[in-house]
This record gives C-alpha cells, sequence and structure tokens, in this order.
C-alpha cells in the first residue's frame, strides 16, 4: 500500500532561518528596517569602538593594550615577551592575538610611527616607512613601557577617570587614559570607520606644550605662532603655507606637503635619500621611478637601489655624468612620492559623538577634560585626606586619656562590647572606634601621640588648601600649567620635519623642458587626431583616415601649442601638442576618446587653441541663441586637465567658432532662412554655461543648421539678409542664395 504523500509545514517567519533555508521559505524585510535594525548598531560599533580615536589620543585597541601592560608591571619592571602582553591582553581585546600584536608594532619604538613612542621594544618590529619589512613574530620580541607612559598612568588610581566593565563583565577597564599632556595632537592616528575615517598628523610634544600653555594664559592666544606645523616620525621636509596650515588649525581638514631629505656625494657621484615622506614607503618610491626610467621620462638616471641598513634608511642614486643633482631632485618631486601630501582630517569621538575639530577647539576639549580630571584626583585626594583626618580627630580623644581607654577596654567582658563602649566613653563613632581598637600597644607612648595630633593640624590645612583648589579655577589651570611644563621639561625633543618655505623649495615648480618646433595638426571627423612635423609632411603623402571617416580640421601650431578639445558632453580637455607623438600621413593617429580619457560614448566636436586667452569663443545652438564666452574663462592655475560645465546644455550645440576680432557671420536654419550678423552686436558674457541671448527667432518646428562666414554660405544678395538688430527671423533662402554645396564649421 502507497504511503501518503504529506504537504510540508509552513515555516513560521521567527523560525531558525536555517530551517527557512531548507523549506524554501523567504520571508521579506524591508531595507530600511534591516538598515536600522542590523546595519546600523553595526555601523555605531565600529565608529565608537574601534574606528575613531578619542580625547586622550587613543583608540580603544590601543587603550586596552597599554592598560594591560601597566597592570602587569611593566612601566618599572623589565621587558617580557610579546606573546606573553598579547595573551593578557585578549582579556580586555577578544579580537584577536594578530590584530593586538600588530597594535603593539605601531606603538613600538623600533617601528618609528611616533614621535614619543609608548612601547620601549627589543628585536623586529618592522618599519613604517617599508611596506615589505615585515615584524618578528611576537615569541621572538619583547616588550615593556616607555618611560613617557608615566603620564598616561599618572592619576589612573586617584579616580581621575571613570572605569567600566571588559567585554565579558569579568574586569574593569579606564574609558579614557588621563594624559598630562594633549596625547591627541602629538601621536599621529588613522582609521577608517563607516561613513567616515579619521587621520591626525603628529605635533611636536614641545610645541603642544607650548601652545596649551599659552591658550590656558590667553584664550585669543594665535596658535600659529607656537604651533608651528605638523612634525612627522620619518622627518623629512614640510613646505609650508601658512594659508594651508591655517585652515588646518581653524576647520581641522586639509593637507601639508612633505618632501624626503637627500645629499648628494660628489666623489661618487650618487645622491643618497635619508628621509622620506610619512605618507609614502620605499618600495611605493623604488616602484614609480623604476616605472618612469621604463617610460623614458627620467634619463639622468642610471641606478637606484635600497641600502637601507641598522643605520637608518638610505635610497641611493647613480647619476649620470654632468646630471645636476638640485634639478634632478625637484624633478623627481614633481613625479614621485618623493614629495607627497599628508592629508589631515582631526575626527575625534568627544563624549561618544564624532566631531571634526579645528587644533584650536581640540585643545580647548582637551583643556575642558583634563580640567575635569584634574578636579576629580584633587576631590579624590581631599576625601582620603578627610577621612583621615577623621580617624585622628577620635584617636586624639582617646590618646588625651588613655588610661580611661585602658581601663574600658580592660573591664569589658566580650570583645564585641570594645567598639560600642569605646564610643560611649569618648563620644566617638564606630568608624574611629574601629581604629582605635587596632593600635598597637607599642604605639601607647609620649611620642606616637605628640605626632598624631601634630599630623592632625597638617592635615586640617591640606584639607583647606585643596578645597580652596576645588573653588578656584585658576589654581586648577596653574596645576595643569605645571605639569605641562614638567613634560616638557622631561620628554620634548627638537623637531624632527624641518620646515620651509616656498620661496626657499628652488626650482619648486620648474617646468620640464620641451623641444618646440613647427607641426601641422589634423583633427578627423570620427575623433582621430595626428600632429606631423614639418619634414615628415614634406616627405609624406595622402592622408589616411579610416573607411567613412574624413579630415575635419586642419591647424598650423607649434610642439608647445596649448590645445582644447570640446565635446558633446559640454566638456574640455586642456593639453599640449607635446603630449602626442609626432605621427605621419599614413597612420590614423591617436583616437582622442581614449588618449584623453574621456567617458562612456562622449565625442569631439571641435578643436580650439587659446594661444594668450584673449579672444572670445562663440556658441550657436539650435535654439537660435549665441553666447560669446571669454577664453580667459578656460584658464586654469593648476595643470587642470579637465573642465566640465564648458558651455550651456539648455539647447544641442549648432556650431562653435574661435572669435580673435569681431566680423559678419552667416546664420542658416532649416527652414531655410538666413540671416547675416556682425558679431559686435553679441556681448560677451562672464559664465562659460550661459545661454547666450537671442539671434535668429525659430518657428517650433525648425532650429539652426550652421554658421558660416559670408563668402563661405553662397549667398549672393548680402544686403537682404543683412540684419542691424537682434533678435530677427532673419529671410527666407531665394533659390540663387542656395544653389550649391556648404561647408558648415561642423
Amino acid at each position: 500500500m502507497a504511503k501518503k504523500k504529506t504537504e510540508p509545514k509552513a515555516v513560521h517567519p521567527t523560525a531558525d532561518p536555517n530551517v527557512m533555508g531548507l523549506r524554501g521559505t523567504v520571508v521579506e524585510q524591508p531595507i530600511t528596517s534591516t538598515l536600522d535594525e542590523n546595519y546600523m548598531p553595526y555601523a555605531m560599533s565600529v565608529i565608537v569602538s574601534r574606528a575613531i580615536p578619542e580625547i586622550d589620543g587613543f583608540k580603544p585597541s590601543h587603550r586596552k593594550l597599554l592598560y594591560t601592560m601597566y597592570k602587569m608591571g611593566l612601566l618599572t619592571g623589565n621587558r617580557t615577551k610579546s606573546a606573553n602582553i598579547v595573551g593578557q591582553t585578549m582579556r580586555l581585546n577578544p579580537h584577536g592575538d594578530q590584530a593586538i600584536y600588530e597594535t603593539m608594532v605601531r606603538l613600538a619604538k623600533g617601528n618609528e610611527s611616533l614621535l614619543h613612542p609608548f612601547v620601549d621594544s627589543k628585536g623586529n618590529f618592522g618599519k613604517v616607512y617599508s611596506r615589505d619589512m615585515a615584524y618578528a613574530a611576537s615569541r621572538y620580541t619583547e616588550a615593556k613601557l616607555a618611560p613617557i607612559c608615566a603620564e598616561l598612568f599618572r592619576d589612573l588610581d586617584c579616580d581621575a577617570v571613570d572605569f567600566v566593565d571588559n567585554y565579558d563583565n569579568t574586569t574593569k577597564e579606564p574609558a579614557l587614559l588621563p594624559t598630562t599632556y594633549p596625547n591627541v595632537l602629538v601621536s599621529a592616528n588613522q582609521g577608517i570607520a563607516v561613513g567616515m575615517a579619521s587621520q591626525i598628523c603628529g605635533f611636536n610634544l614641545g610645541e603642544v606644550c607650548d601652545t596649551t600653555i599659552q591658550l590656558l594664559k590667553n584664550p585669543d592666544h594665535d596658535i600659529a605662532t607656537t604651533l608651528l606645523a605638523p612634525d612627522f616620525s620619518t622627518g623629512g621636509q614640510i613646505l609650508c603655507d601658512p594659508e594651508e596650515l591655517g585652515r588646518i588649525y581653524e576647520t581641522g581638514r586639509g593637507g601639508v606637503k612633505v618632501r624626503a631629505k637627500y645629499r648628494y656625494i660628489k666623489s661618487e657621484n650618487i645622491i643618497e635619500i635619508y628621509e622620506i615622506p610619512y605618507s609614502t614607503s620605499l618600495e611605493a618610491i623604488l616602484d614609480k621611478v623604476s616605472e618612469l626610467m621604463k617610460a623614458g621620462k627620467i634619463k639622468e638616471i642610471s641606478d637606484m637601489r635600497d641600502e637601507t641598513d641598522l643605520s637608518g634608511l638610505k635610497l641611493a642614486i647613480d647619476l649620470k655624468r654632468g646630471i645636476d643633482p638640485d634639478k634632478l631632485m625637484q624633478k623627481l618631486f614633481r613625479l614621485t612620492p618623493l614629495q607627497d601630501t599628508v592629508s589631515c582630517n582631526f575626527n575625534i569621538l568627544i563624549a561618544g559623538m564624532p566631531r571634526v575639530l579645528g587644533v584650536r577647539a581640540l585643545l580647548e576639549e582637551w583643556l575642558a577634560w583634563r580640567t575635569e580630571c584634574v578636579r576629580r584626583r584633587v576631590y579624590f585626594v581631599l576625601h582620603k585626606k578627610q577621612e583621615k583626618l577623621h580617624l585622628l580627630q577620635g584617636l586624639k580623644r582617646i590618646l588625651l586619656d588613655i588610661d580611661k581607654a585602658i581601663e574600658i577596654i580592660r573591664q569589658t567582658e566580650e570583645e564585641a562590647e570594645v567598639v560600642p563602649n569605646l564610643m560611649i566613653g569618648f563620644g566617638i563613632d564606630q568608624i574611629q572606634a574601629e581604629y582605635v581598637a587596632e593600635i598597637k600597644l607599642r604605639n601607647i607612648n609620649k611620642e606616637y601621640i605628640l605626632k598624631r595630633v601634630q599630623e592632625t593640624a597638617a592635615l586640617a590645612e591640606e584639607i583647606e588648601d585643596l578645597e580652596d583648589t576645588l573653588q578656584k579655577p585658576a589654581r586648577i589651570r596653574k596645576i595643569i600649567v605645571g605639569e605641562l611644563e614638567e613634560v616638557r621639561k622631561k620628554y620634548a625633543q627638537p623637531r624632527k620635519t624641518e620646515i620651509i618655505f616656498s620661496h626657499e623649495a628652488e626650482y619648486e615648480e620648474e617646468p620640464e623642458e620641451t623641444p618646440d618646433y613647427p607641426v601641422t595638426l589634423f583633427l578627423s571627423r570620427e575623433g582621430y587626431f595626428k600632429k606631423i612635423t614639418a619634414q615628415s609632411l614634406r616627405m609624406s603623402g595622402e592622408q589616411k583616415f579610416k573607411e567613412g571617416d574624413g579630415l575635419f580640421r586642419q591647424i598650423e601650431a607649434t610642439n608647445n601649442t596649448e590645445l582644447m578639445f570640446f565635446t558633446d558632453r559640454q566638456q574640455v580637455y586642456k593639453v599640449r601638442a607635446a603630449d602626442f607623438a609626432d605621427g605621419k600621413a599614413s597612420l590614423l593617429g591617436d583616437y582622442l576618446p581614449t588618449k584623453l580619457g574621456m567617458d562612456e560614448e562622449e565625442k569631439v566636436i571641435d578643436l580650439v587653441l587659446p594661444g594668450d586667452y584673449s579672444g572670445h569663443v562663440l556658441f550657436f545652438f539650435e535654439n537660435g541663441k549665441c553666447a560669446r564666452v571669454s577664453l580667459s574663462a578656460y584658464a586654469t592655475t593648476s595643470n587642470r586637465r579637465k573642465l566640465t560645465g564648458a558651455y550651456s546644455d539648455k539647447s544641442p550645440l549648432a556650431a562653435l567658432l574661435k572669435l580673435t576680432e569681431d566680423k559678419e557671420l552667416a546664420l542658416i536654419s532649416t527652414e531655410p532662412r538666413a540671416l547675416l550678423l556682425h558679431t559686435a552686436l553679441l556681448a560677451p558674457k562672464t559664465t562659460r554655461a550661459t545661454q547666450g541671448v537671442a539671434v535668429m527667432n525659430m518657428k517650433p518646428r525648425y532650429h539652426l543648421d550652421r554658421v558660416c562666414t559670408p563668402e563661405e554660405s553662397g549667398i549672393t544678395n548680402l544686403a537682404r539678409y543683412r540684419v542691424r538688430s537682434i533678435p530677427a527671423a532673419g529671410a527666407l533662402l531665394r533659390e540663387e542664395d542656395q544653389g550649391r554645396e556648404q561647408m558648415s564649421l561642423l
């Protein structure tokens, strides 16, 4: 007998997802709910608990590692194996031993990532300036805390900061480290969260302390006078731009240019590079130089190699004979990462919220936080002294009549009654009575009694002083200033990164010499471009084009001439003729959309030589309007290759014409109508994307077809079509005025 087939049971939407997958049931959920319930908690966790540093200058991973080392006694003790530290840190940081060890590597002295490293390391910890120099495994290296860490933990046992539970609630860890100096500006830090990032460049410790002290004394202090510029552990030279530095100090965003340091050894004809920008690596520099040498753009170098050893970083460049080393280095600065921009994005967690702050605002936030830390420390010390004074006051009462105390104790039958009897006999509270009851018999002497009485008086004075400190903000500020001065005196070091100004950087923007000679430029209708020298042109035959293609524009120019290619996407690409290789008539030439990196399906519509940018460009649109735009609107101070918004997109372009002097033009529509106008009637516009002015009135189903000179138009009776004001409808073309094929500007 056949078994009865049973239908599968419906799966409840809240059932186990694996069961749901097996049964083939799909539960729909709105994407907004998915983002809100699943993605947002993850994003906030990454921002708050992992990637963005806080006001003490540390990420959670840094703080957990350093606190673990402090609890292990590594601030004053001997070094221990890094593997031991990593294992202990996993009680606070469950992200895995490799992640913890990588955190230690970056904080280590041997890695040279920080101006003031927090880990005193022994062994191979790699180098920040090398991509391929790997650090040794944690079982081979040793570490302890550097002396400067004393400034991180000085107030930790004085309730200066809050303590929170670790991830499994088995122990406590500090929410922040009570740093006695603005470590957030001294230690370089970077992190990438979800939807935001942080990149903090380091500053010199002495300059940061001086600036903070001056801000405490004068809130209107100009920080640029004491905080000169960022300082990097890899040294190099900062090309100081006061405006850019001011922007970083004000907004917390910007970038500084850093270049390598080098020396020329004349006897060996080599250049030695011994400091490089913080943002690059030896391998990146070598790869770029090798690429340029293969491309033939750097011919002055015979060899370049890495000679880094125990004495430090060194890149050696062998020069060919007769090469000027300074000019070569300026060229390398322009073309390689030997000069790089270090970006700044001072994104800090303030009270759990990410905020991008300028240097002044950041120091003000740190001072407010540090003031609270000092206030909590003073209150903690005050509370301890008050407790001690309270005990000594009870002791004082009893020691003044010790015989009575001894009699009370001797006459008490039960031990549990000793403390209550002392409380009754001397009028003291239970805490004081407990303290008195624990005094050793040997301490019941005159000397001990006198010392305790004197200590009571001294404690009362200290308590009064501490209470006065809490009530006067000026005294709190004085304490902070004293701590900053002490830190500066003990740990400040000379700047590693030299500051130079643009006028001191010789050959800074010296352009590469490019030979100049006459050439002829050819542009085809399909967007192929050829640059042919005069000699090659004389020896060549007919120009070659693709099937269906043909010549669109032929212009006499020179090799250094600047070119502007206008496209149908309202964009213009600016290049020089020298950017194209010399061609031949028998070749098709360079396909411009590929050569210039144009957008998909973007096409070249015309070529303009701007020269000294003194003329105008006329844009005629199919709706009958014309925009007269000054060529100076396309001039740029930087070497921008692509400009968007080159002309208006409100109507299709009918014709484009460079205008060096005013003249008469013929406009012909599809009706067909024609009019002749003088370009002096067209007022220049200041913006590139202007719609221009109405020139030829169009009926709904017609549009402007072409624009040309009167000679090219084929019109015999010019007076019939000439207008003195615009806009105008023009006149219908007579048969004798449209008898032959005309040439368009497009």
